[in-house]
């Protein structure tokens, strides 16, 4: 077995996105070789209603899949083929957009004004780029959890792990998405296939995810004031995302209050990217065929 090294271990940074809706980015837009076949990840926690009630209005989508899982407050959503629904706190959406689709989302918060949920977007590889658009709408309740001897729960909302297979299905990167609570002081040994990429986001207390044998910290290199190689001790803590090198493994030793994340691997798809906001294809002539369709009014086929 062989344990993966951290590579980086970064804050998500503030932005805003949709109508005005402010919320947390761990990766997106240009950053695409690490995390392949993901291309980005938002985390949309607030409690002020002002600062995401405005939503994210009718929007295009094309050649990528967009999952959302919702902690608390609920997400309306909408589409150009007629869907409707709610995603309320636990429950998971993975939306394959395909050919292409005209999508709304609309936040609204728990009883105390709390939102949050968690946006992640997947690649398409490009024999699937132009796939029929599908939903795959999971409630909460549906998603299995796993509680070890030792009081760590995991949900298992796509893949398999520990002998549970999650309720997402028929995904071309075939992705793992779990969501893992480890009690305080506990360390645990996490199986990741080392033909995938892999990250985990930190949402809640810290932990260390150690790549050396001490017992304390992640040993990572930093440039000191003269140039020099400098060895720090790091914990990863709320909104810190972990980026994984390669490997069969990944430890975690959870802190004083434990640690809440979610770990996400996926097999890369080694395709070019052209980007062009939700729109993501191989080329830019691709592109530039999907912002006619748009101006022509054929972009739902």
């Amino acid at each position: 077995m062989s344990l993966r090294p951290v590579r980086s271990i970064t804050p998500a940074k503030p932005t805003m996105e949709g109508a005005g809706v402010k919320l947390h980015r761990a990766f997106g837009f240009g950053e695409t070789e690490a995390f392949d076949p993901f291309l980005l990840f938002d985390d949309f926690r607030n409690e002020n209603p002002e600062d995401y009630l405005a939503g994210f209005p009718w929007h295009p989508h094309r050649g990528i899949e967009t999952i959302t899982y919702v902690l608390a407050g609920s997400v309306a959503h909408g589409d150009s083929l007629g869907n409707r629904g709610t995603l309320s706190a636990g429950d998971v959406q993975w939306m394959t957009a395909g050919s292409g689709i005209m999508h709304q989302e609309m936040p609204t918060g728990d009883d105390t004004g709390r939102m949050h949920g968690f946006q992640l977007w997947a690649n398409l590889p490009s024999s699937l780029k132009m796939t029929d658009p599908r939903y795959q709408d999971i409630p909460g309740s549906e998603v299995p959890e796993i509680v070890d001897d030792d009081g760590t729960v995991v949900r298992v909302i796509v893949g398999d792990f520990w002998g549970k297979t999650g309720p997402v299905d028929g995904i071309a990167a075939s992705p793992r998405y779990l969501d893992i609570s480890v009690p305080p002081g506990k360390r645990k040994v996490l199986p990741i296939e080392t033909t995938r990429h892999a990250f985990a986001y930190v949402f809640a207390g810290s932990g260390t995810f150690r790549d050396t044998s001490e017992p304390f910290g992640v040993l990572m290199e930093h440039e000191g004031p003269n140039g020099e190689e400098v060895l720090v001790r790091e914990q990863a803590g709320d909104r810190s995302l972990v980026l994984f090198d390669s490997g069969d493994e990944v430890v975690v030793q959870a802190g004083d209050e434990g640690v809440r994340f979610l770990l996400v691997s996926g097999e890369p798809i080694r395709e070019p990217v052209a980007w062009y906001g939700p729109i993501v294809m191989n080329t830019r002539d691709e592109l530039r065929q999907a912002i006619t369709d748009l101006q022509s009014g054929t972009f739902i086929k």
